[in-house]
C-alpha cells in the first residue's frame, strides 16, 4: 500500500499537480464586541490528526513556542492582559531536556483589546508557530480583524488576508450568525474530550513511580523508621480486637495519604497547573529552586536540622489523644511534622521536580510519596510478625539521610543549568557541570567506603556489604561520566546536562580527538564549525558550496530547526551510528540550513518570494524559501544529497526525512556512489 502511495504521489508531483507544502491546521476567526472600546479576537484551529502546535507558553530551550505580533498597535490599541489558550497538553520532551506544552486536535485562542483610537476600522495580527508530527513546520499565518461599526448588530467572522509564507491555499471563508456568536463555547469545553498524548502519561507515571521510590526512601530515615514499631505497636496492643488496631492502622495509613495528597492539591489550586509549568521553566525560578534544594542539600548533610516550631507538634499531638478517627488523622498530622527534618527536603525536591511538569503533577506525586510512606505501617499492622524482620535502628539510617544529600546536591545543579542555559552566559557549560557532578558522586563513593565521616555519622569499623556494592555503583557511575569531559554523549544522563553544543569547546578538554572511530581535524574551513558529533558543518550555503569544490565532495543539505524535535532524534540516533557518521565526516560536505533563525538579513538581502508573495527578511526565511522553491516541501528534517552544480544524486529519492538507520545509510551511499562516476 506504501509503494502504491509513493508511486502515485511521484506521478502527480511528475506533471506538477499535487504539492507537498503541507499545512496541518485550518484557522478561522471571529471578534466579539465585549464594550464600546473593548473587543475579543478570537483565533480557532482545527489541527490535523497525530499533528500538535506548541503552545505560547512552552518554556525556553524546547520546540518554537508560538507568537502572537500585533501591527500598528502604538496609539491605535492597548492589549489587556494575555492571550487566554484552551486546553492544553503538558509531556517531558526528552531531546530538549523541558517540558513542553502544545493543542491537538482543536486550539482556541482569546485576546481581549482595547481601543484608543476609535477611528480605525481594522486590527491586523500575525500568528507565528510550530506544528510537528513526525516533521516539523514552521507556519506564520495573517489575518485582518474588521472592528464592527454602531450600526452593525452582528459579529462577523474575518478570514486571513494573507496566506502564510509556506503556503499558498486559500482559507475558507465562515460567516457566524449573531447568537452563534455570542453563545461559543471555548474549545475545552467542547463535547470531545481530549485524550493526552503518551508522553504527558509516561511523564505522570515517572513522577509517580519516583515519589514512591522516594517516599520508601524517606522510610529509611532516623526520623521515620524508629516509628514504625512504635506506631504499630500502639495500634495492635490499645484496640480492644486485633480486627479494630488493623482498621485503625490502615485508617491512619490513609490520613497520611490525604494529608500529603492535599499538600500536592493545594500546591497546584494556589499556582495554578499552567502556572507552575510556566514558574519552573522562568530563569529566576530555576535560582530559587537551585538555592533550595542546595539548603535540603546542606541539612541532609548535616549541617543543621531543618524543623517546624515545636508548639506545632505540641497542639498537634494533644489532638491525637482524642480517640476515633480524628484522634487518628491528628496522629498521622503529628508524623508528618515530627519528621519533617527528614521528609521536609524530599517532598520539597518532589514538589519542585513536580512542578516542572505542570498540570496535577504535584498531586500525583504526593500521593505516590505518601503511599509508599503509609503502605508499611499498614501492612505490618495486619502482619505483626514481620516486625521481627525490621532491621533495628542505628548508623546507617544517617547514612541513607547523606546519601539523599548527595544526590540533592547533584539535582540543584540541573536547575542552575537550566537557567544558564536560557541566558545563554556560559557560565556552567558542559564541563563545568560534569566535573561539578564528578566531584559530588566522586565524594559520595569515598563516603561509602568509610573514606569521609560526616557530624552525625557514627564510628564505623567496617562497612557492610550493601554498603559496599552501592559504593561500587557509585564509584563506576562516576568513572562512566569522565569520558563527558572529551565529547562522550553519555546517553544514561542526556537529560540532565547541557548539550554538547554548549560547552568550552565541541571536543571537550583536548583540541583534537576522535569519535566513534572516526579522526576529526581541529582546523576548519573558513565559515564552517563542529556540529553534532563533531561533524564539521557549514550554516551558509555559499561558503559550504565554494568548500565542497575545493575538495571535491557531494553536498548533503540538511533541512532542520533550532526547535525541531525530530531533527534532533536523527542527529542523535542516526547520525551518531558509526557507519552513517563515518560517512557524514569523511565522504560529503554538510551544509545545515536552519529554517527558524530569526536573525535580519541585510536590507540590500531581502526580497519577495516569487513562489508565496511573502517577504523574505530573515535568514530562516530565506533557508524556508529556498526548501518550497526548491524541493516542493517545507517540513524539517529534510535531507538532499547534490552535485556541486546543485543537481540531485538520489534520482529515485531525491530527499529524506526521519527514517531509520538502514534507510538513511542506503540513502547516502547510493548518493556518494553516484557522485564518484
Amino acid at each position: 500500500m506504501k509503494k502504491i502511495l509513493f508511486i502515485l504521489l511521484a506521478f502527480l508531483a511528475f506533471f506538477n499537480v499535487n504539492s507537498q507544502i503541507l499545512d496541518p491546521a485550518k484557522w478561522t476567526t471571529a471578534i466579539e464586541k465585549k464594550s464600546e472600546t473593548n473587543y475579543i479576537l478570537i483565533f480557532n484551529a482545527v489541527i490535523e490528526k497525530d499533528w500538535h502546535i506548541y503552545s505560547q507558553f512552552t518554556p525556553e530551550g524546547g520546540p518554537l513556542p508560538l507568537e502572537i505580533v500585533f501591527k500598528d498597535q502604538k496609539g491605535n490599541f492597548e492589549l489587556v492582559g494575555k492571550a487566554k489558550e484552551s486546553k492544553t497538553t503538558t509531556a517531558f520532551n526528552d531531546i530538549f531536556g523541558v517540558n513542553e506544552i502544545f493543542f491537538h486536535d482543536k486550539a482556541q485562542i482569546k485576546q481581549e483589546i482595547k481601543l484608543v483610537n476609535t477611528k480605525i476600522t481594522a486590527v491586523q495580527v500575525e500568528l507565528n508557530y510550530q506544528i510537528c508530527k513526525e516533521v516539523c513546520i514552521n507556519l506564520e499565518k495573517k489575518f485582518t480583524f474588521k472592528i464592527p461599526t454602531p450600526s452593525e448588530s452582528i459579529v462577523n467572522e474575518i478570514v486571513p488576508v494573507a496566506v502564510t509564507k509556506q503556503d499558498t491555499a486559500k482559507i475558507e471563508t465562515v460567516n457566524v450568525a449573531p447568537e452563534v456568536t455570542e453563545k461559543s463555547v471555548p474549545v475545552a469545553e467542547a463535547k470531545t474530550v481530549e485524550q493526552p498524548k503518551p508522553d504527558s502519561e509516561r511523564g505522570l507515571w515517572s513522577i509517580f513511580f519516583i515519589a514512591f521510590f522516594s517516599g520508601f526512601a524517606a522510610l529509611l530515615t532516623p526520623c521515620v523508621f524508629p516509628m514504625i514499631p512504635m506506631t504499630v505497636s500502639f495500634f495492635t496492643k490499645q484496640s480492644k480486637t486485633k480486627a479494630t488496631g488493623i482498621s485503625n492502622a490502615i485508617i491512619y495509613g490513609i490520613s497520611i495519604i490525604l494529608i500529603y495528597v492535599l499538600l500536592g492539591f493545594v500546591v497546584t489550586w494556589v499556582f495554578g497547573a499552567d502556572a507552575l509549568n510556566a514558574l519552573s521553566t522562568n530563569v529566576y525560578f530555576n535560582i530559587i529552586f537551585f538555592i533550595l534544594l542546595v539548603v535540603f542539600a546542606t541539612s541532609f548533610l548535616g549541617a543543621f536540622e531543618i524543623m517546624l516550631p515545636n508548639s506545632w507538634a505540641n497542639k498537634v499531638d494533644s489532638q491525637a489523644d482524642r480517640g476515633g478517627i480524628i484522634g487518628i488523622l491528628f496522629m498521622a498530622l503529628a508524623l508528618a511534622i515530627v519528621s519533617f527534618s527528614c521528609t521536609g527536603p524530599i517532598v520539597g525536591t518532589l514538589l519542585v521536580d513536580a512542578a516542572s511538569k505542570g498540570g496535577i503533577a504535584p498531586i500525583v506525586g504526593m500521593f505516590g510519596f505518601s503511599l509508599a510512606l503509609a503502605l508499611p505501617f499498614m501492612l505490618f499492622a495486619m502482619f505483626p510478625g514481620w516486625l521481627n524482620s525490621l532491621p533495628k535502628s542505628g548508623g546507617w539510617l544517617n547514612t541513607v539521610k547523606v546519601v539523599l544529600g548527595f544526590l540533592e546536591l547533584a539535582l540543584a545543579f540541573k536547575f542552575l543549568s537550566n537557567a544558564d542555559l536560557v541566558l545563554q552566559l556560559h557560565l556552567l557549560e558542559r564541563e563545568v557541570f560534569l566535573v561539578i557532578w564528578i566531584a559530588i558522586f566522586g565524594a559520595l563513593a569515598f563516603y561509602l567506603f568509610g573514606k569521609i565521616t560526616l557530624p552525625h555519622d557514627s564510628p564505623l569499623p567496617h562497612i557492610s556489604v550493601g554498603r559496599l556494592c552501592l559504593g561500587l555503583l557509585t564509584l563506576s557511575f562516576t568513572i562512566y561520566l569522565i569520558p563527558g569531559l572529551w565529547g562522550a554523549p553519555l546517553k544514561l544522563i542526556s537529560a540532565f546536562p547541557p548539550p554538547m553544543e554548549y560547552s568550552e569547546s565541541p571536543l571537550g578538554l583536548v583540541s583534537s580527538g576522535t569519535s566513534s572511530g572516526v579522526a576529526v581535524s581541529t582546523v576548519l574551513p573558513e565559515g564552517a564549525k563542529l556540529g553534532p558529533h563533531q561533524i564539521v558543518v557549514f550554516d551558509d550555503y555559499d561558503k559550504g558550496l565554494a568548500y565542497a569544490k575545493t575538495v571535491n565532495k557531494p553536498i548533503m543539505l540538511d533541512f532542520t530547526g533550532h526547535a525541531c524535535v525530530n531533527c534532533r532524534k536523527m542527529e542523535n540516533n542516526v547520525w551518531s551510528v558509526n557507519s552513517v557518521l563515518s560517512i557524514l565526516k569523511n565522504d560529503v560536505v554538510l551544509i545545515s540550513l536552519y529554517v527558524d533563525d530569526q536573525r535580519e538579513l541585510p536590507n540590500n538581502e531581502k526580497f519577495v518570494s516569487k513562489m508565496t508573495g511573502s517577504e523574505i527578511e530573515t535568514i530562516g526565511d530565506k533557508w524556508t524559501d529556498f526548501m518550497i522553491s526548491k524541493y516542493n516541501t517545507n517540513t524539517q528534517p529534510l535531507y538532499v544529497l547534490t552535485d556541486l552544480q546543485g543537481n540531485n544524486l538520489n534520482t529515485n529519492q531525491p530527499t529524506i526525512s526521519y527514517v531509520s538507520v538502514e534507510e538513511f545509510e542506503s540513502w547516502l551511499k547510493i548518493g556518494v556512489s553516484n557522485f564518484k562516476k
